[in-house]
């Protein structure tokens, strides 16, 4: 969605004689331009997400005035305590306002939004994996796309105006078999919605009484102290891999005939070594670099010191 013009651009540089997939979670009809303009007698294939049938999450609906909503949000937030929770809303002067709220009342937390730079929507995504905070709020730019670990929390601030929306917030919760929490924030304009939600995914939601105020003051105290502790921070996968990752780099490249089969040849003859353990391969000119897996990188870096490649002795040394 916003990019017809520039897929149309590049689908006009291609082949005609090509096969064409047109994948997609959803089928907009706004596809339709695409798929009849150029496609050749193109078939549908549906995919039923078994994993949705297995997914754990428990929806909560509230009802409440838009007046009374900070309260309710920090009465449930207090009372389910999450490590991790993104706070839905629908429009970006909402998500401003309820981020400057959080933040006032003492909350951990950050905004994301589509008003904001890339580089700083990158930025707090990469902060909130990291788990630097707790509590994000967001509008539907964090609701598809987005892998973070361990979200316990889903809060819909702002029922969403389509229904796919409110599937793709939700299951930012419960996902690779865990559990989840998902509460909604249901107003008076709101209930047609709950109504089309219910009929369209075949479910009985209701709307239940906010908590009690004693509910929420038996784990004020609980709350008060998580949210003074500075959570763990957790590594970038990215970063957790490259612990196990050495580069190396070798005095030989093109001009002395160097080929990557020479390479793979060379280091899977190493004892306890295999093709899965090598990474990128880059051979320029007179050097090549070596990216080794899986923390075998300082047994082959000892073992090379003495073993030749391609039928002679090289340097071989460690690319910091």
């Amino acid at each position: 969605m916003g990019f017809i013009i520039d897929v149309v651009s590049i689908i006009k540089q291609l082949p005609k004689n090509r096969v064409t997939i047109l994948l997609s979670a959803t089928m907009d009809i706004k596809l339709d331009e695409i798929i009849n303009n150029h496609m050749y007698k193109p078939k549908m294939v549906m995919i039923e997400d078994k994993k949705s049938e297995k997914q754990n999450i428990e929806q909560i609906f509230y009802e409440v005035l838009d007046k009374d909503k900070e309260m309710l949000l920090q009465d449930v937030t207090t009372l389910q305590n999450p490590d991790s929770c993104i706070i839905f809303c629908n429009t970006q002067t909402m998500v401003d306002y309820v981020d400057d709220y959080l933040y006032v009342n003492g909350y951990v937390c950050d905004k994301l939004h589509g008003g904001m730079d890339q580089k700083d929507r990158t930025l707090v995504m990469n902060r909130f994996k990291r788990n630097e905070f707790r509590y994000l709020v967001a509008t539907d730019v964090a609701a598809r796309g987005i892998d973070v670990d361990n979200i316990s929390l889903v809060v819909n601030y702002d029922m969403p105006f389509k229904i796919e929306n409110f599937v793709h917030r939700t299951g930012r919760t419960g996902r690779n078999n865990k559990s989840g929490i998902a509460i909604s924030f249901v107003n008076d304009n709101d209930k047609v919605s709950l109504k089309q939600l219910n009929e369209q995914l075949n479910t009985n939601y209701n709307v239940m009484i906010k908590p009690d105020k004693k509910q929420v003051e038996k784990v004020q105290d609980q709350f008060d102290l998580k949210i003074k502790t500075i959570p763990e921070i957790k590594l970038d996968k990215g970063n957790e891999l490259s612990k196990d990752i050495l580069k190396i780099h070798i005095n030989a490249g093109k001009k002395t005939k160097m080929r990557a089969v020479d390479i793979v040849g060379t280091f899977c003859s190493i004892e306890g070594m295999s093709a899965s353990d090598i990474g990128i391969i880059n051979i320029l000119d007179i050097s090549t670099f070596v990216e080794i897996l899986n923390g075998k990188g300082e047994m082959v870096l000892e073992v090379l010191q003495t073993k030749n490649i391609k039928g002679r002795p090289r340097i071989v040394s460690r690319v910091d």
